[in-house]
Order: structure tokens, then C-alpha cells, then sequence
């Protein structure tokens, strides 16, 4: 890969994690439950005393952990970047959380304006990380390890992943509270509706302007 081209890239990928943390956090404001890929930070930040961003930061590097685990000699040395990017991502989560926690719902309407716009920059943060083709994060790097090592295409395992931190999170969250945290009917549409928005975004938006340089 040419420097140039590597850098463009590099810029693709952390603007996208700008917009992704956005979209996060728009989520957990809006009160109708996280995305899948933070239900679980979310759900640990409310029984500890870490941050939405250090949870996720500090579940993405066990993601990291299990996949050398997963890979053994197989596993690449470069993918370890990977534990920046999440301490990244983990920062920009909780400095776009700060930055948009005066803006509160004040009716049922107006959670789902805002849990669907959090969608929108989920799914438009996904396109980019993807179409940057960098380094994955963490918890993509774990689902393609569990497909290299198991031999089974990609969907069933990223939507098996995503079931589970939901459930783990909603196991946690009773348990400790006898009650869900962060798991609401928000926490569905954005499991049916962010790969469909990130899908549509590659398409016709990211692609397009591809193409035309």
C-alpha cells in the first residue's frame, strides 16, 4: 500500500471513529438502549467506576487477548495495533459523551429522533472503518478470527457475537440491579438497521467518491 494512499486511509478510519463515538453516544442519551457493540461497556460503566470509554476500551483489549488465544502462531503481530485504535475509539466515546450531555429527550418521540440519528452515525462510522481497510477493531478482529478458525462465513458469527454481548448484558444488569441496563427496543433497531444504513453509505455515498479520485 502506497504511503499516500495509507495515510488517506488513516484519516478515512479515524474520522470514522469520530463519527461512530457519536453515534454511541447519541444512543446512550437518547435512553432506548445501546447499540449491541456497546451494551456491554455500557452496562459494566453503570455497576463500576469506569467510564463508558474505558469499558469499551477495556473490553476491546480482552477481544484482543482471545484472539491470540483463538490464533496461536497465526496470529500477526500487526493486528495489535488494534489495542490503540480501541483505546481511541474509548477516549472519543466518552469526549463526545461529555460534549452532548446537555442534550436531553424530553418526550418518547424525541429518544427515538435521537436513537435514530445515533444509528445513522453508527452505520456511517462502520462504512468508513470498513472502506478504510486499515486495522478492524477489536471486536471485528475477534469475529474474523472465529471465522478463520472455525471455517463458517462472517454474518452468522458477527450476528452470534452481537447476541451475545446483548445477553451477557442483560444477564449483568439483572443480576446486579435485578433489572436491563442499557438494553431497550433501541438496542433492536439498532441491531436490524446499523449493517443496512453502513451497507447503503458504501454504496452510494463512500464508493461514488471513491471512484470519482
Amino acid at each position: 500500500m502506497k504511503r499516500e494512499n495509507l495515510v488517506k486511509r488513516s484519516f478515512l478510519l479515524v474520522f470514522g471513529l469520530i463519527i461512530m463515538a457519536y453515534g454511541v453516544s447519541l444512543s446512550i442519551q437518547a435512553g432506548l438502549g445501546t447499540t449491541p457493540i456497546s451494551s456491554l461497556p455500557y452496562t459494566l460503566s453503570q455497576l463500576t467506576p469506569l467510564s463508558v470509554g474505558a469499558a469499551t476500551a477495556a473490553m476491546h483489549g480482552t477481544l484482543i487477548l482471545l484472539q491470540i488465544v483463538l490464533l496461536r502462531c497465526g496470529y500477526q503481530p500487526l493486528q495489535l495495533l488494534q489495542l490503540p485504535v480501541a483505546l481511541l475509539f474509548g477516549c472519543m466515546t466518552d469526549l463526545t459523551l461529555y460534549s452532548i450531555q446537555n442534550l436531553v429527550p424530553h418526550s418518547y418521540p424525541e429518544q427515538w429522533i435521537y436513537c435514530l440519528l445515533g444509528i445513522l452515525l453508527v452505520g456511517i462510522g462502520v462504512s468508513c472503518e470498513v472502506t478504510a481497510d486499515v486495522i478492524p477493531l477489536a471486536g471485528e478482529g475477534f469475529i474474523l478470527a472465529v471465522c478463520k478458525v472455525c471455517a463458517l462465513p462472517f454474518s452468522p458469527i458477527k450476528v452470534c457475537f452481537d447476541c451475545t454481548l446483548v445477553a451477557l448484558s442483560c444477564i449483568i444488569g439483572l443480576a446486579c440491579r435485578g433489572e436491563l441496563i442499557g438494553v431497550r427496543e433501541g438496542t433492536i433497531a439498532a441491531a436490524i438497521c446499523v449493517g443496512l444504513v453502513s451497507k447503503q453509505i458504501t454504496k452510494r455515498v463512500i464508493n461514488p467518491l471513491i471512484q470519482k479520485r
